[in-house]
């Protein structure tokens, strides 16, 4: 993608925003990939972004990407690869310094729960979504997304963030229409941010014969930092369906020390358990190692080996993944 195209895109998108604005900026975020599993892909991202007024902020991304296998886990971080341009999000913010309000967003976006913004899983070199966060697995999806209103109240050191909507969802895993809720708390304390999330919303199997009732999960997170090392992790539990509960999570390390230069090094356990009538269960467990690489300007590297135990989801119990993605920013910025 040109430079041209790149800015022919955010005066689409923003020129609203820059006709009367304090900052705009537009990115663009090829990548292309390839696992030893017989799997390449191809993906690019639009993301514009906006403050045409104080404490109003506005986004806009939009995906397309596709692969020549499509069930599979690997390069499912941050959109589908379905072969088509998805909306991923697309919402309106308004941040405000009033005692006890802190946001309001409406539009459409990421569902709320636990660690859910693209940046905590698609950009910092893991190149296959936590198995917790793939929806084949009957958790949760990284194509979840929800069309409504979030408002989130609080103080830096403690919010509490309340979504109502309904399904949006982009990729395989697409939710039965209904009326979703998202509640998460977090706090902070000195290198600690722990969170925790409760979901009700609908199961993404389109009959409801196959499964009957609600989704309902709850989920712990936990994130350590410093000096250049991060510790993480989430906890999903609750029922999928009448049917079935699922249970599982992981635990990232993530280090990008000063003496590493351009180097991120990452590490990661996780686990999964499906319980529901023979043979649709599913428990399995997997260890993944990664490197992230930043060659030049916005040109990086991942490289990523997996290997699986228990049930198999994989091709192969192990697996050697790599992605190559190339990031453009130009701000658009215009003052009168």
């Amino acid at each position: 993608m040109t430079r041209r195209s790149v800015l022919t895109l955010a005066a689409v998108l923003l020129s609203p925003a820059i006709a009367h604005g304090q900052m705009a900026a537009v990115e663009a975020v090829q990548s292309v990939g390839a696992s030893t599993e017989s799997i390449a892909s191809a993906g690019v991202q639009f993301r514009g972004l906006a403050e045409p007024m104080k404490g109003l902020r506005l986004r806009v991304e939009t995906a397309w990407g596709d692969r020549s296998e499509a069930q599979s886990d690997v390069f499912g971080t941050a959109y589908p690869y379905g072969g088509r341009f998805d909306v991923i999000e697309a919402y309106g913010e308004w941040l405000t310094e009033r005692r006890g309000l802190r946001a309001v967003k409406a539009g459409r976006y990421r569902t709320p729960f636990g660690l859910y913004n693209a940046s905590d899983h698609a950009y910092l070199g893991f190149l296959r979504p936590p198995l917790i966060r793939y929806g084949e697995y009957w958790g949760l999806s990284a194509g979840y997304l929800e069309h409504g209103v979030d408002v989130l109240v609080g103080v830096p050191q403690l919010s509490l963030e309340m979504s109502i909507g309904r399904p949006g969802d982009v990729g395989e895993v697409m939710r039965r229409p209904g009326w979703n809720s998202t509640v998460r708390a977090e706090g902070s304390a000195g290198p600690w941010i722990v969170g925790a999330s409760f979901v009700n919303t609908t199961p993404y199997e389109p009959l409801v014969e196959d499964a009957p009732g609600r989704t309902h999960f709850g989920g712990i997170d936990a994130r350590w930092m410093r000096d250049g090392v991060q510790f993480r992790g989430e906890w999903l539990f609750g029922q999928y369906s009448d049917f079935a509960t699922t249970t599982g999570g992981y635990f990232d390390t993530i280090v990008h020390t000063p003496a590493m230069g351009r180097v991120t090094a990452l590490g990661r356990i996780e686990t999964i358990n499906y319980d529901t009538i023979p043979p649709y269960s599913l428990v399995t467990h997997r260890y993944s190692a990664a490197a992230r690489v930043r060659a030049w300007q916005g040109l990086s590297v991942s490289l990523g080996i997996t290997h699986q135990g228990g049930q198999q989801t994989q091709e192969s119990r192990t697996a050697v993944d790599l992605g190559i993605t190339w990031a453009l920013r130009q701000d658009l910025t215009h003052t009168q």
